[in-house]
């Protein structure tokens, strides 16, 4: 009896906007393999990296936020294949990454898969919903050969949210 073949991995359609000087980010083979590891479905995204206006511009139309965040994911479809943003603030990443001690690289792979989750419907809007998301992100980042980005950090007041999500449309 022959055993049934493995499933395809999800396709994954990928574009790269750098709004920003491209130097020392994240090309889009490591992008396209930071996604997969985080994909459970056929997607079509659009990485966005930007500056701190376009940021700001882009938390206080989608989020109501007077400051520029890490990340922002945009769901624009998700039937088959989903299809959304990942909208990544250079300036706010590099600033972060510093003040974590975590390298920009290990804090861009883990803020992708956070928003490569999102469109997949995956939410932190509640203790419970952010601990499961928080554990599958560390799950995924110690496949990629990435530490704990959550490890050593100080307790995080209750309510407090995680990397941002915007969406075009309420969830």
């Amino acid at each position: 009896m022959a055993a049934e073949p493995a499933p395809l991995p999800p396709r994954l359609a990928l574009a790269v906007q750098y709004a920003v000087a491209a130097e020392q980010l994240p090309v889009r083979a490591t992008l396209r393999r930071w996604i997969r590891a985080a994909l459970t479905r056929d997607a079509a995204v659009t990485v966005r990296f930007v500056g701190t206006a376009e940021g700001r511009r882009l938390n206080a139309d989608f989020r109501a936020g007077d400051h520029a965040t890490n990340v922002l994911t945009f769901v624009y479809d998700d039937s088959m294949p989903l299809s959304g943003d990942i909208v990544l603030c250079v300036p706010v990443l590099r600033r972060e990454a510093r003040e974590q001690g975590k390298t920009f690289t290990d804090h861009c792979a883990h803020l992708v898969v956070h928003g490569t989750l999102h469109l997949q419907g995956h939410d932190h809007g509640t203790a419970r919903t952010a601990a499961a998301m928080e554990r599958l992100e560390t799950r995924l980042l110690a496949q990629l050969g990435k530490r704990d980005p959550y490890a050593e950090r100080a307790p995080r007041p209750a309510g407090a949210r995680l990397p941002g999500r915007a969406s075009r449309r309420s969830r």
